[in-house]
């Protein structure tokens, strides 16, 4: 997506027809409160990161029926034409806030607020959920890998086999706003400034009569930025050998090979004995084949000499779990004088308990450290006193409590619309990287744990969960 794409039918049917039902029970005009948040981290990670809001954006601009749209929608047996005439004049007039992206979250707590008439509310919850699902789920994953990597670059190569174009771009977007170095996808680079780079595949090597001959050829022609694929028949027997020959041929210092299959810790071993010998102790050794962050982590703790990663399928589908399930649900309602009207979702499954009310979330930081300890949910017009002690605790474990002094706290939540106008500057991908590595920095190493991590607070206000548990009781009434 470019801004320049009308998304505005890209929509479940339901909330059309939703839409419509309130059109003409005059509920077309009651102001509502959705969020935004999700139930658990992928890969049972310690924390999520926040990514796709710029694209929320494009679409909340350009959001409007055409005259087509119209009658797609008459032929589908919304008849009714003053609905119709509604829809030709709609636009979005509500409220928006949301985490900037690039900020780790963690479940249950609101990461995008709506707060808009009805229609406007129920019509964009398909579009903001996949994109904000989507982009969070690859920066995550990209999160992971990055972090596996200890600090070696780690390309996106996986336009190939993303679930289709847009799943290409965003994702490659997504995974260099998480830290990824760079991506494969050249499309990625011209919309969105995500650097993109690339050197051969095996077919130019079987192009040329020998391998030797293709090495020798592409270092001819870019001297000064070379990689070499050497797994096309044998990686030390002649792929490794044929780099050397063409490197020094040319007088190339300032070189990498990339090895695609095989054993890549014994492979890279090798390999840099073979380049050092040569006097080639500046060539880079890049790996790819289906990497993610536990093979990564396993080729470095194994002495894989190995300076930089490109990785594919695995990131930017997030195989090893492919959904973030966030959902879109109702928080509260206004009455006719303004009031706000907290409103839950009851399930026989825990876990799908809502949290109601219009909400403020703070992030609570250490204040000796720096770390942050835990996130605190509020009733939007409570006060938190930065100077008084806060007692927390997990709300999945209500004797789990601790009380924190010397601390500071930053809210979360962002405006982004107000009354349907841009009140968000949106920072450029190089301060959405920047924001996501100094936010992560903020985190303490034991969040970041691949498994187990440490379970990271998301507190309810006293005021909040009182509010929460009257409702609750009031609905087994």
């Amino acid at each position: 997506m470019n801004g320049k794409q009308n998304y505005t039918m890209l929509f479940d049917f339901y909330e059309m027809t939703m839409s419509n039902g309130y059109f003409q029970t005059g509920l077309a005009e009651r102001i509502c409160y959705f969020d935004v948040f999700f139930r658990s981290v992928p890969d049972g990670g310690g924390f999520a990161i926040a990514a796709g809001l710029e694209q929320v954006v494009d679409y909340i601009r350009n959001l409007r029926f055409d005259e087509e749209d119209i009658e797609y929608l008459r032929g589908k047996g919304l008849r009714d034409e003053a609905f119709l005439d509604y829809l030709r004049r709609f636009r979005f007039t509500g409220d928006i806030w949301a985490v900037p992206e690039g900020t780790p979250v963690f479940p249950r707590e609101p990461i995008l607020t709506v707060r808009a008439p009805a229609i406007e509310a129920q019509l964009i919850e398909t579009f903001v959920l996949l994109t904000l699902n989507h982009q969070s789920l690859i920066a995550t994953k990209a999160s992971r890998i990055v972090r596996a990597a200890q600090g070696r670059p780690v390309s996106e190569f996986g336009s190939r086999r993303a679930q289709g174009a847009d799943g290409a771009l965003a994702g490659a977007r997504a995974a260099y706003i998480a830290g990824c170095s760079g991506t494969a996808c050249a499309m990625a680079d011209e919309l969105y400034g995500v650097p993109a780079g690339g050197t051969m595949a095996h077919s130019w090597v079987q192009m040329f009569p020998d391998e030797f001959t293709a090495f020798d050829t592409y270092c001819g022609l870019y001297p000064d930025s070379v990689t070499l694929l050497v797994d096309t028949y044998n990686v030390l027997k002649s792929g490794v050998l044929n780099a050397i020959r063409a490197f020094q041929k040319h007088g190339i210092t300032k070189c990498a090979i990339r090895i695609d299959s095989g054993d890549l810790t014994y492979l890279s071993k090798k390999a840099r004995r073979m380049l050092d010998e040569a006097g080639l102790t500046g060539c880079k050794i890049v790996a790819s084949n289906a990497l993610d962050e536990y093979i990564i982590r396993d080729l470095l703790g194994q002495g894989a000499c190995i300076d930089s990663f490109g990785v594919g399928e695995r990131l930017i589908t997030s195989k090893s779990e492919p959904v973030f399930g966030g959902v879109y649900k109702l928080a509260a309602v206004e009455d006719d004088a303004g009031h706000i009207i907290p409103r839950i979702k009851i399930s026989e499954n825990p876990a799908k308990v809502t949290t109601p009310h219009f909400k403020k979330v703070y992030r609570i930081f250490e204040e000796d450290s720096g770390k942050a300890i835990a996130d605190l949910i509020t009733v939007y017009d409570e006060q938190v006193d930065p100077n008084a002690p806060l007692e927390l605790f997990d709300p999945d474990a209500v004797w789990k409590r601790k009380t924190i002094e010397h601390f500071q706290m930053e809210e979360l939540l962002v405006p982004v619309f107000q009354k349907g106008e841009l009140v968000y500057d949106l920072p450029d991908i190089e301060t959405l990287r920047q924001r996501c590595a100094r936010e992560l920095d903020r985190q303490w190493d034991e969040v970041k744990r691949f498994e187990n991590p440490h379970n990271y607070y998301v507190d309810l206000s006293q005021k909040l969960w009182d509010i929460k548990a009257q409702l609750l009781k009031d609905a087994k009434a």
